[in-house]
């Protein structure tokens, strides 16, 4: 069916994904360029077609920090509108084990480095967040929340990881 005039003004929110992945008291973030400044988040992206949302956060994770981890419970989903774009964001946020860290792995565009932070020194960061669903999930974690993944359900056929 060809896309017309009025639907491709549907509206539509931007699907993302994070990983709160925690090693003792730290917390796995990255440091990104976004319009000129420096800004720091959880590994996170958006969602491709054709892909699930466990497939989308373990990618981002490897994608954005070269670490391999595994995906064990769903954090929850957050909806906000974006300062930086204006347009509304559903974010699906999990918790994952970091299994193994490749350093010699491409990070994506934009991505300055991986690094290990205390919650206090992510608080710290205020207005360099790059969404207040990075300190939202991360308390999340520390509230003990830790919702079983079968409550996302994917009738899709899993493409393997790059």
């Amino acid at each position: 069916m060809p896309v017309t005039a009025a639907a491709s003004s549907i509206w539509r929110p931007r699907v993302t994904v994070a990983c709160v992945v925690a090693r003792g008291a730290r917390y796995l973030m990255v440091e990104e360029e976004v319009d000129g400044r420096l800004v720091y988040n959880q590994p996170a992206g958006h969602l491709d077609d054709g892909e699930s949302l466990l497939h989308a956060a373990v990618r981002e994770t490897l994608e954005e920090t070269g670490w391999t981890v595994e995906v064990e419970h769903f954090l929850g989903v957050h909806q906000w509108r974006s300062t930086e774009h204006g347009e509304s964001v559903v974010r699906f946020s999990f918790a994952a084990r970091a299994l193994a860290h490749d350093p010699d792995h491409p990070l994506d565009e934009g991505i300055r480095r991986a690094l290990w932070l205390s919650r206090a020194e992510i608080a710290a960061l205020g207005d360099r967040l790059r969404s207040p669903m990075v300190l939202l999930s991360i308390d999340a974690w520390l509230a003990g929340r830790r919702l079983p993944l079968d409550a996302l359900s994917s009738l899709l056929a899993e493409r393997p990881l790059p």
